[in-house]
């Protein structure tokens, strides 16, 4: 298992509020997510990590989920070219702040798209989720900067889900967090799955940083689960976000 020690995570903007939602949950509270993102950086921090705070930017409602702006590898920072079209732009800072930490830059370009939301890293392998977010082309572009680097992507088709990362987790020790879809899902047999109980599929994006796992508040089952394999969990509060369709690796790139 990758052990970081670094991540960067931009603060939520007022303009949150109008941010990309399907959750059918209501607008979030600004207020709140503020309060909850603070509380997000600190459980970085009590992993070890150090943590880059970017300053909100107001023209992205939905800047606070950068993660889908880049994908990390060894020395080299992918930009990505989000799916979603008010999102473009967002990642030209993350750019910037990457810049100190990877010695090389790369970028996504049209026609491709591709979100980080939909790449999970297991080992020296990308699987590339295949959804409404990332095509084929941001996927096949991704393929051919990683295999430079004696890496492998693997595309999985999603039905469902918003991002892959939305409905599966790679816990380490080749263990997957997973639901709905993964469940039965021939890509991942060689993976033992923990499966995520029904009716908290939303703890799917859990995270694993370092020797603790970060899941959402309100899951216990979930928890109880993850904790069943020896691993040590830490609840954090996303509710806000959830409303957004944002989740725990949404908010932030760790490395």
């Amino acid at each position: 298992m990758i052990r970081f020690t670094n991540a960067i995570v931009r603060l939520p903007c007022r303009n949150l509020v109008n941010g990309l939602a399907g959750a059918g949950l209501g607008p979030p509270d600004y207020g709140k997510a503020v309060e909850q993102h603070a509380a997000y950086v600190e459980a970085l921090r009590g992993c070890g990590l150090a943590v880059t705070v970017l300053e909100p930017d107001e023209a992205y409602p939905d800047s606070v989920f950068i993660e889908d702006t880049a994908v990390l590898s060894d020395d080299t920072a992918v930009i990505c070219r989000l799916g979603a079209p008010s999102r473009r732009g967002e990642e030209k800072g993350v750019g910037l702040a990457l810049k100190p930490f990877f010695s090389g830059l790369e970028a996504i370009l049209a026609p491709g798209t591709l979100e980080g939301g939909d790449v999970m890293l297991v080992a020296r392998r990308f699987y590339v989720g295949l959804s409404a977010r990332t095509n084929r082309d941001g996927a096949r572009q991704l393929g051919e900067i990683l295999k430079r680097q004696g890496m492998e992507t693997v595309p999985v088709p999603l039905s469902t889900v918003l991002h892959l990362k939305t409905g599966i987790s790679f816990l380490g020790d080749g263990l997957l967090l997973a639901s709905g879809e993964f469940l039965q899902q021939g890509i991942f047999s060689d993976f033992a799955i923990v499966a995520v109980p029904a009716g908290e599929e939303y703890a799917a994006n859990s995270l694993r940083v370092n020797d603790r796992v970060l899941v959402p508040a309100g899951f216990p089952e979930t928890r109880r689960a993850i904790e069943r394999t020896g691993l040590e969990t830490l609840a954090v509060d996303v509710s806000e976000f959830r409303k957004l369709d944002g989740g725990l690796s949404c908010l932030s790139l760790r490395f």
